[in-house]
Parts: structure tokens; C-alpha cells; sequence
């Protein structure tokens, strides 16, 4: 076949590319690799899920392949070296979920200032109302300056927020924070001062156990986090502890590895911490702008057609407004025509 699915697009991007291309849909091969070399060894592309790991010797065993590609932002698993060594195209919808991801993080904000709501609709019953905040004035410090922190900080602008923020790759003199409104602080400025903390940094090596006791220590008593980061930026035991000793009030984390609040973790068991499975990109728009741009990235690089799509602005969501790329007015991601994702 020309493109093998591991990952599941939207039935109607499976079907627009079927209008070119053979296309297959196989999602076992997924954890089965030697399965997977096989079926793939005359593959022109594949889609992959984000746990599957793109190695130097998995393409060795795909020599017609020109584009990986996932649905999700994020290269980690895929040797970008190996890629670049064999031509091969890395696909990935990096804007994709940028304002689901926005939302996501003002809905856990609006959540946090307001748990009575919480309390209220899983049924519990208090014996006092739980009070609540307003965001309307507060201050909510946005640690890193990722693509979903430009939208969110629109958001959060039109609720009357006062933003402030931090970010370790970004100079405090650069235009980026006036166009956003977020003023530029120091990090034990950001912790002294902020209600709420919104994290999106983008991960690398170097920030493993950023959200450390030394930038805990200036932590405003009663903080409230949310956060899309990956888990190793935080450091266990320092959140540990600031979440028992109040300085951190409540947090709420999405895509938190498991070990984080496994066996032995000083996290497991924490009532005031709140661990999503992955929700933050988990929207129908998201998939399905993910999926059209996989679909129309894929064409390109097979057929060697210029799309365009790389000019795409990595802060701005990405634009529906692709061809073929409609909303169903009842699209479910778990609509599957026969054979197809």
C-alpha cells in the first residue's frame, strides 16, 4: 500500500486520501514491529501512534519510506537524524491542538477558583459552601511562552486577568510579551505574585526538575497550578511537599507519566492533586485538524506537491479552512467506515 495508518484520522481525510492513494488502516502493527516491517516494506508513508518509537533500525526495514507522520505535536520518539539521512519527511501536527489546549487550561483555572462546582455536580455533599475566587482581577502567572500560551493569554486578557509571566528561552526585552500583555517577570517574582500558575513550558533535557524547592520556596500560600508540561519538569518531592504544606493549593496536571504518582512517588495519593489522561489535545476540532493536515502534509510529501502548510504560524491554532477540511455537524471520532479508521 502507499500509506499505512497505525493511528486513527477522521474517516473523511481517509477518504480523500483514498481518492489518490492505496491506504490501509492496521493499528496492531502499532506494537508489533516485526509485523510492522513487514507489512511496511513497500509503504510510501505511515501514520504513527505517540508511543510508537521511530528507530534508526526500524526504517532500515522501510526503504520506500518518504514521510513518517503522528497526529500528535512532538518528535521525541522519531530519530530525526535517521529521518534526515534518508530523506525521509517528519510530519507532525504541531498547531493542532493549540487552543483545545488553551481551553483546557482556563477550564482547570475556572475549576480550581470555583471546586464547590466540582463538589456540587459529583454529588458530595458539604456542610458549609465551599468559597470561591475570581478570575476577574487575579493574577495568573504563565510559565513559558508556548504556542498555547499565545492563545490562552488572549483568553485570560479578556476575563480581566492581570497576566505576568516567565519563560527561560525568551529575553524579557523581546516584543512577543507586550503583544501578548503579559508582563515579563523573574521567576521568584512570578511565584511571589501570582494566584494561579499556568504551565506550558516546552520540555527539554536541560529542565528536567525545573519546578524544583528552590523555586518552590517563594510560592504565594494558597498558589493554584495547571499545567499541559510534560511531567518530568517537576520535581516529585519538592511538589510533594509544597502541596501538603499549602503553599500549593490544588494542581491539576495533564498526560502525567505514570511513575508520577506510582509506587513509591511522595505524590501518590495527594487529594489536592489532579492527573488527566491526556484531555488537553482531546477535541473533535483538535482531530480534526490534526488529521487534515497529516492527510494534506502526506499528499505533499508523496506526490512532491508544495502545499504551503509549512508556512503555517506555529502560535496561531490551525486554520480549518483546508480543502475538504468541513465539520460534519454529527462528525464522531469513533464513526469508522469499513476498513477504514
Amino acid at each position: 500500500m502507499d500509506i499505512l495508518l497505525l493511528d486513527a484520522l477522521i474517516p473523511e481525510a481517509v477518504a480523500w486520501l483514498e481518492t489518490k492513494y492505496s491506504v490501509e488502516y492496521r493499528p496492531e502493527l502499532a506494537d508489533d514491529l516485526i509485523a510492522l516491517r513487514s507489512a511496511g516494506y513497500k509503504t510510501k508513508a505511515l501514520v504513527f501512534p505517540r508511543h510508537t518509537v521511530v528507530t534508526r533500525e526500524l526504517l532500515d526495514f522501510l526503504p520506500k519510506l518518504k514521510a513518517v507522520a503522528r497526529l500528535q505535536a512532538g518528535t521525541d520518539n522519531t530519530d530525526l537524524e535517521a529521518c534526515k539521512e534518508r530523506s525521509v519527511k517528519v510530519i507532525h501536527a504541531s498547531s493542532a491542538a493549540v487552543r483545545s489546549n488553551a481551553e483546557y487550561l482556563l477550564s482547570c483555572l475556572l475549576l480550581l477558583y470555583r471546586r464547590g462546582v466540582v463538589s456540587a455536580m459529583t454529588g458530595r455533599r458539604t456542610h458549609s459552601v465551599q468559597m470561591g475566587r475570581e478570575l476577574y482581577g487575579s493574577t495568573v502567572g504563565i510559565l513559558g511562552l508556548a504556542p498555547t500560551a499565545h492563545t490562552l493569554a488572549g483568553m485570560l486578557n479578556n476575563l480581566g486577568v492581570r497576566l505576568i509571566g516567565y519563560d527561560p528561552a525568551i529575553h524579557h526585552t523581546a516584543p512577543i510579551w507586550e503583544r501578548l500583555h503579559i508582563q515579563p517577570v523573574t521567576l521568584p517574582e512570578l511565584m511571589r505574585q501570582a494566584h494561579a500558575v499556568s504551565v506550558q513550558m516546552l520540555y527539554a533535557s536541560r529542565f528536567k526538575g525545573f519546578v524544583s524547592d528552590k523555586l518552590l520556596a517563594d510560592c504565594k500560600r494558597g498558589q493554584l497550578w495547571v499545567g499541559i508540561s510534560r511531567s518530568e519538569l517537576f520535581n516529585q518531592g519538592a511538589l510533594a511537599e509544597a502541596l501538603c504544606d499549602g503553599r500549593i493549593e490544588a494542581c491539576v496536571l495533564d498526560s502525567a507519566d505514570a511513575s508520577f504518582t506510582g509506587e513509591g512517588s511522595p505524590l501518590k495519593g495527594l487529594k489536592n492533586l489532579f492527573i488527566t489522561p491526556r484531555l488537553s489535545s482531546s477535541t473533535r476540532e483538535a482531530r480534526l485538524r490534526s488529521s487534515w493536515y497529516v492527510a494534506h502534509r502526506l499528499h505533499e510529501a508523496i506526490s512532491g506537491q508544495g502545499s504551503g502548510l509549512d508556512q503555517l504560524p506555529a502560535s496561531e491554532p490551525m486554520d480549518l479552512e483546508l480543502p475538504g477540511a468541513s465539520l460534519p455537524e454529527q462528525w464522531s471520532e469513533t464513526a469508522h467506515g469499513s476498513g477504514s479508521p
